[in-house]
């Protein structure tokens, strides 16, 4: 399947969805012309804040496969701790 065969959506929490609305945040389309689909565990970096993704489902709406993205909620880049 080709890169451009898939459609990938980001699906967040209700209160990180009315976040990114009420600051007029546009969620880029990172994944356009990528071959390799995201992978639990990855991370967004979307208006200042981090999400990782938490799952993955695998859909199809008539025209084409959908990899919908569950994404865990957002953290401020303040509030992010690696290691």
């Amino acid at each position: 399947m080709a890169a451009s065969d898939l459609r990938i959506v980001l699906t967040f929490s209700p209160e990180d969805q009315t976040r990114l609305r009420v600051s007029s945040v546009a969620v880029p389309d990172f994944f356009s012309a990528h071959g390799v689909a995201p992978a639990a565990g990855d991370a967004l970096r979307i208006g200042g804040r981090q999400f990782v993704v938490q799952g993955r489902v695998w859909e199809h709406d008539g025209l084409r496969p959908v990899l919908r993205l569950l994404m865990g909620s957002g953290h401020a880049a303040s509030d992010t701790v690696f290691g």
